[in-house]
């Protein structure tokens, strides 16, 4: 007798094409349903029969998982894990999975235009040319890139990555990462410093946290003063990492001289929000992530974590590992 095919509940997908998700799924009996919207009712009944889910953006909030009585994993397209209720989940002994390293490329070749654009003033001659005006004195001052110092706060796989990209512009980096020891930055070419030093020395800061309780406004009215006038913020991280209001003071009183953001708070901001009014912010819409590639490995990644824990193997990344030691895991 065949046994009954799995259902792994997809409540987004923001790309077209899901064959690799399919293919992976697949290799552990499973198929995708797939949510029209996303919305947490609708969830709320598509989640009885599914023994995972996979997520984008949508949240799978409590009542969710809480409907979920088959539930087993809980897999995210991405890093991070902050629109899933992985307290609630953790309480049911169900798996967290996500995908911790994908798009280091895109993401950290995004921040690097953020930064360009940002310091070579872009956007206010692209507008000034636009509108036949092809004078200098529209963007100035400007000061060359190389040589001066970029403070990235996360030091992990993207951070990483953009240290190395940033070092053949000539920047000079420096780190704000908690969990990791000065011995250890050091060893990776980066000058290890506390928050507030980084914001005071930094000519570039760039955020790389998940978004968690100790890093909701990491970045406060308290930072962007400590920075310098003359400096730039970009953020690729999450929105909420940052205080809007905060930073929103910070670019209309000129504490510093502008900001690149791909990620905001809330998510989606209204057309008439005064931030995108600000000529000293250049915005882009959550795509920091982008690219075909990247897209094909989120995929595929994201799917193999939850196709691994319904044929019975340990996932590649486990949000909360705790779980793992419960008499329902303890064989994986």
């Amino acid at each position: 007798m065949n046994e009954p095919e799995r259902v792994v509940l997809v409540t987004d997908h923001p790309w077209p094409s899901v064959d690799a998700e399919v293919e992976a799924l697949a290799q552990s009996g499973a198929r995708p349903l797939f949510a029209p919207t996303g919305e947490e009712g609708e969830l709320i009944e598509l989640v009885g029969d599914a023994e995972g889910i996979l997520t984008c953006f949508a949240r799978v909030t409590d009542r969710v998982v809480e409907a979920g009585s088959r539930l087993q994993v809980i897999g995210r397209y991405g890093v991070g894990v902050d629109n899933i209720a992985v307290g609630e989940a953790t309480k049911r002994d169900i798996l967290v999975t996500n995908v911790p390293s994908y798009c280091e490329h895109e993401v950290s070749e995004h921040v690097l235009a953020l930064l360009l654009a940002l310091a070579r003033r872009i956007p206010t001659f692209d507008d000034g040319v636009r509108a036949g005006d092809w004078s200098l004195a529209r963007g100035q001052p400007i000061h060359r890139v190389a040589g001066s110092t970029l403070g990235i706060v996360g030091f992990g796989h993207i951070g990483r990555m953009l240290a190395s990209k940033a070092r053949g512009l000539g920047l000079r980096i420096i780190v704000h990462q908690p969990r990791a020891s000065d011995e250890e930055l050091r060893a990776a070419g980066v000058e290890p410093l506390s928050l507030a030093e980084l914001a005071a020395h930094s000519d570039f800061v760039s955020l790389h946290v998940p978004l968690a309780d100790d890093t909701k406004h990491l970045v406060d009215r308290e930072f962007l003063r400590a920075m310098k006038p003359s400096a730039f913020l970009v953020n690729a991280s999450r929105g909420a990492v940052v205080d809007r209001d905060a930073l929103l003071e910070a670019l209309q009183n000129g504490w510093i001289a502008g900001a690149g953001l791909d990620v905001f708070e809330p998510e989606l901001l209204p057309p008439a929000d005064p931030l995108l009014a600000l000529p000293n912010l250049i915005a882009t819409p959550h795509v920091a992530y982008y690219s075909e590639e990247s897209l094909v490995d989120l995929g595929r990644l994201a799917a193999e974590n939850v196709a691994a824990v319904l044929g019975g193997q340990r996932p590649a990344a486990v949000v909360n590992p705790a779980v793992l030691e419960t008499e329902r895991w303890r064989h994986l």
